[in-house]
């Protein structure tokens, strides 16, 4: 009797279980695997335990029974050995088959995950099987068991008796311990291809006698992602739905798709900047049956397609792509900024969590579209450029150089070589000034140190801005502030400072940066108070300095018209080119002088 006669005569048995592979021969898309079992079987190579992994659907249970098959098969005549070809007759391949053996059990870790559950396996290995060669544990999302459960199988599992094998199946193969791992013989089950995908659903609806388009099963290929078990039972629903010939349009509306070709067009409206073709596109769609969320999960995946097809043409010759779908891709490729398409990537991924955590998807979708449609009409930095510079520019200001720009290079505006850095008054060009060392403190007449020594080690601090800077590298942050804001210099030299406190600046600053600074070099410090006015603070010299470049980039032409075009435009920050370049070589690595040879010393 045939399967569509025991089908016709007994209940309706769903396609994913009527058609599971019985034997190696019937496993779509696992070659690599399938030809290393054959020829552990012929070599009488056979493991004590398998691990397969891989995601849902793609045989990793069917594998499993199908070596248990394998090793229990005694052939028609019954003087059979294990075999890579089960007969699928003998009473062993019957049994297995049906779930009934008594000597190969199926356990589900998912619902039996603690310790004495592995018990009870473990006292039963030691009893020899049934009436089956060997007596086989099938272990199903093993990865779920405790790890106490692990643990007790691990001895079992490294030495287990000739007559016990062990088959376990793993979605999640990085949660298995791996000392389990290294007791296994592990196999990753692939993601079947598409193009073996649609040549497997093409055979079970012929023998099924029903009547799909090409179209329909590459959008249910496309919707199973690798999952034979998933299409299978897709193709299923999609024969019950199209009660006849199942048509592309039919399996859309079942997914709960948009029309592909249609997606396509609200991705040119978006991409065109047309805001209220677009919106018309969606609800047309929405009233069609479209979910929302599957529409943007549509151009996501448009998006993402074209910018692999723009890296790799190659790429559009998917088979789960229609020709005029690929048409279309193609040339959008070609027209398109890879630019755009990246921005418009991370914006839908953006409007795929506001769509799915909003009370109303529609809404939250059109107001996706709304945001799309106007970036999309933004200017990329070059272009904006262009377009800038090939504008009217206004009459050069005061600030502006030789060339129209601050600089009179048309660039944005250098700090001069000789103008002082975060630290005020050059600080910069001695970060790396050298600390005092430790010793005794020097104190009154009475003091060890030649007076010439005490002035060598304070020549390390020529200038104000060096102290400033060993107050930054000690990273005394409170009394670099204070000294910074508060410090108007009257008078300096190496070891004596005289300032004028400003405004809010604490009375007892004087003779607390005076004994830290001794701390720091080993020498006194003398820190006085004095009447006349002072000069501007570092924070002062800083802010005039910012202010400087912010006035010089606000002249520039280019600046300009940036902020004629774009009225709430601010300068937020100037940097130099001098900076510019410092960060550069800051960042690059360094270059290597010297190949090491491991050879040279031969």
């Amino acid at each position: 009797m045939s399967e569509s006669e025991q089908t016709q005569s007994g209940p309706y048995q769903v396609l994913a279980r009527k058609y599971r592979p019985e034997t190696f021969a019937d496993l779509v898309g696992q070659d690599a695997m399938v030809r290393t079992l054959k020829n552990a079987f012929a070599a009488d190579r056979i493991a004590q335990a398998f691990i397969m992994t891989g995601i849902r659907g793609t045989g990793k249970t069917t594998t499993a029974r199908i070596i248990a098959k394998g090793m229990n098969c005694i052939g028609p005549d019954g003087e059979g050995g294990p075999t890579t070809e089960p007969c699928g007759q003998c009473e062993h391949c019957r049994a297995i088959m049906e779930g009934r053996h008594v000597d190969v059990m199926e356990m589900d870790a998912a619902s039996n995950t603690s310790v004495n559950d592995i018990r009870e396996i473990i006292d039963s290995v030691n009893y020899r099987a049934a009436s089956a060669r060997y007596k086989i544990y099938i272990i199903d999302e093993v990865h779920m068991l405790s790890t106490s459960a692990f643990n007790a199988l691990l001895k079992t599992l490294e030495e287990p008796p000739a007559h016990v094998k062990f088959i376990f199946a793993t979605t999640e193969i990085r949660k298995v311990p791996v000392t389990v791992l290294s007791r296994c013989q592990r196999f990753d089950l692939r993601r079947i291809e598409p193009e073996v995908m649609i040549a497997l659903l093409r055979k079970i609806a012929t023998r099924e006698n029903a009547e799909i388009n090409d179209d329909a099963l590459a959008l249910i290929t496309r919707a199973a992602e690798g999952s034979a078990r998933d299409a299978t039972s897709l193709l299923d629903q999609a024969i019950s739905h199209g009660a006849g010939e199942t048509t592309a349009e039919q399996v859309r509306a079942m997914l709960g798709l948009a029309d592909r070709g249609r997606v396509m067009d609200l991705y040119e409206m978006i991409m065109k900047g047309d805001a209220a073709a677009a919106l018309t596109e969606l609800s047309a769609q929405y009233a069609d049956g479209a979910d929302p969320l599957a529409v943007l999960r549509d151009l996501a995946e448009i998006t993402h397609w074209i910018s692999v097809v723009k890296i790799t043409p190659d790429a559009a010759e998917d088979p789960t792509i229609a020709p005029d779908e690929r048409a279309r891709g193609i040339s959008l490729a070609e027209r398109l900024p890879m630019r755009a398409m990246t921005r418009m990537w991370q914006m839908l991924l953006k409007a795929l969590e506001e769509v799915s955590a909003a009370p109303n998807a529609m809404m939250a979708a059109e107001m996706a579209v709304i945001r799309l449609t106007h970036v999309a009409e933004l200017p990329s930095p070059e272009e904006l450029v262009k377009r800038l510079k090939d504008a009217p520019r206004p009459p050069d200001g005061p600030g502006a150089g030789p060339n129209g720009g601050p600089n009179g290079g048309g660039g944005m505006p250098a700090r001069g070589a000789g103008a002082p850095a975060a630290g005020g008054g050059g600080a910069s060009a001695y970060a790396s000034a050298p600390q005092g060392g430790g010793g005794g403190a020097p104190s009154g007449a009475g003091h060890s140190m030649l007076a010439q020594e005490v002035e060598q080690a304070l020549a390390r601090y020529p200038t104000f801005e060096h102290v400033v800077e060993l107050i930054r590298a000690n990273r005394d942050v409170k009394l670099l502030v204070e000294v910074e804001t508060g410090v108007r210099l009257i008078s300096y030299r190496p070891g004596r400072i005289e300032f004028a406190p400003a405004s809010g600046t604490p009375k007892d600053l004087a003779q607390r940066l005076g004994a830290t600074l001794q701390r720091w070099t080993g020498n006194r410090w003398v820190v006085t108070i004095g009447n006349e006015e002072g000069a501007e603070t570092v924070s002062e010299k800083r802010d005039a300095k910012t202010r400087e470049m912010h006035e010089e980039a606000s002249a520039h032409p280019l600046v300009q018209a940036v902020l004629l075009a774009f009225p709430k435009a601010k300068i937020t920050k100037v940097t130099s080119r001098q900076e510019l370049a410092a960060q550069a070589e800051a960042e690059a690595l360094p270059e290597v002088e010297d190949e090491w040879d491991p050879f040279e010393d031969e």
